[in-house]
């Protein structure tokens, strides 16, 4: 389960270290403005992603992986800063993620896998608006949109450059539907019953009312 940890490059470490000890540094500032505040959680929540990618609780044959909601860090930033915010920083780890190595056929194949799938994880912060109304299944809300974007990504990326791998006689758009949402759902579920916590629900909902 933690085997892909000894795998990643030690550049890629490196890089997850510098944005762990920024986030760090950042955050014990006491006279800091808003987007320092921002930028620290930022590189904190990619750094805590990243690693918790590293382990793989299962991985599929022809990749994708179940981890122990790597996502909740990234959706938990959108969530409290907004979409917009959240775009950039989940685009910011998905080059985190080509960085670490990758498996690229075409430049747009490369952009729907990596930079734009994650980026996608910033629609959570579509469900900041339902916090006030019903603050106990926003987040898990967010969960389930980022997920979705994560999924349209995935599955047109599956749909035009590995439709090779779809069985005879079986449409190669369902084949790459049902392919990534076998792993996103899963995924998306580790995460959507840690969203709805006590404890992890009420930290990110404190921390949205306060930007």
């Amino acid at each position: 389960m933690f085997g892909k940890l000894s795998q990643v490059p030690a550049t890629v470490w490196t890089v997850v270290v510098v944005l762990a000890v920024l986030g760090a540094v950042l955050l014990g500032t006491r006279r800091q403005r808003l987007t320092a505040r921002a930028l620290a959680l930022g590189a904190l929540c990619i750094a805590l992603s990243f690693v918790l990618s590293c382990i793989r609780l299962y991985r599929m044959p022809q990749g994708g992986s179940i981890t122990p909601a790597s996502m909740l860090p990234l959706i938990a930033f959108a969530f409290a800063y907004g979409a917009g915010p959240g775009m950039l920083v989940g685009l910011a780890y998905g080059l985190l993620q080509l960085l670490q190595g990758a498996d690229i056929v075409h430049p747009l194949q490369m952009l729907l896998d990596y930079p734009l799938a994650f980026a996608m994880v910033g629609l959570a912060g579509l469900a900041r608006r339902l916090s006030a109304r019903r603050g106990k299944g926003a987040l898990a809300v967010g969960v389930v949109l980022a997920t979705l974007g994560r999924l349209l990504c995935a599955t047109l990326s599956g749909w035009v450059f590995f439709a090779s791998y779809a069985p005879q006689g079986q449409s190669p758009f369902l084949y790459s539907l049902v392919y990534n949402a076998s792993y996103l759902g899963p995924d998306a579920l580790v995460c959507a019953l840690l969203a709805m916590v006590p404890g992890v629900r009420q930290s990110v909902l404190r921390l949205a009312q306060k930007q």
